[in-house]
C-alpha cells in the first residue's frame, strides 16, 4: 500500500513516473468499481422481472447521483487543500481541512436526509415515469438519503487520504465500501427478497460501514500527530477559503451536469433511435473518463503538493507526466473503439437498429477521449492549485461555447452537429484553462 512520502521530505519531493502511477493505477481501479457497483444493483432488481422496479431504481439513482455529484466538492476540495499543507510540511492544517471537511459533511448530509421526502417528489415530477417507477424511485430514495451524512464524510475521508498521495489506501476504502455494498445487495436485495429497499439499504450499511473505517485510520494518525488547538479548527479566513473553493466546484459540477443534459435533451429531439444509440455511445466516453480520472486526481495531489512546497520544478514535471499519461491513455482508449467499439455496441444491445445508429456515430464517441484529456487533467491541476475561480470561469464559457455550438450545428447537421457540440466543448474547457496556466504559474512561483 503507498503510503506517499513523508512530511521530512515534502518540500524536496521530485515528481516521477511512478509517483504518478502510484496515485493513478489505485485510484483508475477505484474508480471503476462504481459502474460494477450499479451493474450489480440492475442486475439484481433485474431477478425480479418487473420493468418497473427497474426503471424506478435507474430514475432513483439518476436523481441521487445528481445531488451528490453536486457535493463532489468535499472529495476534490479537500484532497487540494491537504495536498498543499501537506507540501508545506502542516500537519497541523491537514487536520484543520479534514474536521473541517466533516463538519460542512455533516450538516449538508443531515440536511440532505431530511429533505429526502421533497427530494423524491422532486425526483417523480422531473422523471414522469408513471405510477409504479414513481413508486419504486420513492422508495429508493428516500431510503438511500439516509447514508447522506455517511457519503459525504467518506468523501471528506477520500480527499484527505488522496491529499497525502495515498491512492493504495484509497483504493482499499474504495474497495470496502463497494464490496461491502455488493454483498448486502445479493443479500438484502434477493436472499430477503427486499428488492429496490434492499439495494438502498445495502449502500446505507456500506456507506455507514466505510466510514467507520476511515475515520478510525485518519483518528488513529492524528492521535500519534500533534494536538490540533480549536481556534486552528474554527479559522473564519481558512473555512471561508474552503466555502469559496466548494462553491466554485460546485458550480463547474452544475455547468457539467447540464452539458450533459442537454445533449441528452437533443438527442431525443432526433428519436427514441438516435437517443438511444448516442446513450449506448456515451458510455464509452464514461468509461473512459474513470481512467482520466485517476491521473487527473494524480494531478491534483501532485501539483497541490507542489504549490504548497513553493517548488516550481516538481510543479511543471506533474503537469507533464500527468498530461503524458493521459494522452497516452486517451489515445489507446480512442483506438480500441475505432477498431472494436462495433463490436462493444453489439454486447451492449439486441436491437439492430439501434447498432446500425450506433456504428455511424461511434467515430465521435472514439474521439470524446482525446478531446476531453486536456479537460480532465486540467481540472485537476487547477483543484489541486486551488485555482478555483479560473476553473469555474472557463467552465462556464465552455458551457456557453457548447450551447452556441449545439444550436449553430446540431439544426444543421444533425446528429453529428450534436457530437461535435460536444467536442467543442470538451476542447474548450481543456484549451482554456491551459492558456492560463502560464500566467497562474508565474505568479505562484
Amino acid at each position: 500500500m503507498n503510503k506517499g512520502a513523508t512530511p521530512a521530505d515534502a518540500r524536496s519531493f521530485v515528481v516521477t513516473n511512478r509517483s504518478v502511477l502510484a496515485i493513478a493505477v489505485p485510484m483508475t481501479l477505484a474508480y471503476l468499481t462504481t459502474p460494477l457497483l450499479g451493474l450489480v444493483d440492475t442486475a439484481v432488481v433485474g431477478q425480479f422481472g418487473d420493468a418497473a422496479l427497474l426503471g424506478g431504481l435507474a430514475a432513483g439513482a439518476l436523481i441521487f447521483d445528481v445531488v451528490f455529484t453536486s457535493f463532489n466538492f468535499l472529495r476534490s476540495g479537500t484532497t487540494g487543500l491537504v495536498a498543499q499543507a501537506f507540501g508545506r510540511d502542516d500537519a497541523l492544517e491537514e487536520q484543520a481541512v479534514f474536521w473541517r471537511a466533516v463538519l460542512i459533511a455533516v450538516v449538508a448530509g443531515i440536511v440532505l436526509a431530511a429533505l429526502s421526502p421533497m427530494i423524491a417528489v422532486g425526483g417523480q415530477w422531473f422523471i414522469d415515469g408513471g405510477p409504479r417507477v414513481s413508486e419504486a424511485m420513492d422508495t429508493y430514495i428516500r431510503i438511500r438519503l439516509l447514508a447522506a451524512p455517511f457519503s459525504l464524510i467518506n468523501y471528506a475521508v477520500l480527499g484527505y487520504v488522496l491529499g497525502r498521495g495515498e491512492g493504495g489506501l484509497g483504493l482499499m476504502l474504495q474497495l470496502v465500501l463497494n464490496g461491502i455494498n455488493i454483498a448486502l445487495c445479493f443479500l438484502l436485495g434477493l436472499r430477503f427478497g427486499w428488492g429496490v429497499a434492499g439495494v438502498a439499504w445495502a449502500t446505507v450499511a456500506g456507506e455507514f460501514l466505510a466510514m467507520l473505517l476511515g475515520l478510525a485510520i485518519v483518528v488513529r494518525r492524528f492521535r500519534r500527530a500533534p494536538h490540533l488547538p480549536r481556534y486552528r479548527l474554527l479559522d473564519t479566513k481558512a473555512f471561508l477559503r474552503m466555502l469559496s473553493l466548494n462553491r466554485d466546484i460546485m458550480i463547474r459540477s452544475f455547468s457539467l451536469l447540464a452539458a450533459f443534459a442537454l445533449f441528452t435533451r437533443q438527442g431525443a429531439q432526433f428519436g427514441t433511435v438516435t437517443l438511444a444509440a448516442n446513450a449506448v455511445l456515451m458510455n464509452f466516453f464514461l468509461v473512459a473518463g474513470y481512467f482520466l480520472d485517476g491521473f487527473a486526481t494524480a494531478a491534483e495531489q501532485l501539483a497541490g503538493r507542489a504549490i504548497g512546497a513553493r517548488a516550481s520544478e516538481p510543479f511543471r514535471q506533474a503537469v507533464r507526466l500527468t498530461l503524458f499519461w493521459g494522452f497516452g491513455l486517451a489515445g489507446g482508449a480512442t483506438l480500441v473503439l475505432l477498431l472494436g467499439g462495433a463490436n462493444l455496441v453489439a454486447v451492449i444491445t439486441t436491437s439492430l437498429d439501434v447498432r446500425a445508429v450506433a456504428d455511424v456515430y461511434l467515430p465521435w464517441a472514439a474521439f470524446t477521449a482525446l478531446s476531453g484529456v486536456l479537460a480532465f487533467q486540467m481540472d485537476g491541476v487547477f483543484i489541486g492549485a486551488t485555482w478555483s475561480r479560473d476553473m469555474r470561469n472557463m467552465m462556464l464559457l465552455s458551457f456557453l461555447a457548447f450551447v452556441a455550438a449545439l444550436l449553430t450545428l446540431a439544426p444543421v447537421f444533425g446528429n453529428n452537429g450534436l457530437w461535435a457540440a460536444l467536442h467543442v466543448f470538451l476542447l474548450v474547457r481543456g484549451l482554456s484553462l491551459l492558456a492560463i496556466l502560464r500566467l497562474r504559474v508565474r505568479a505562484a512561483f
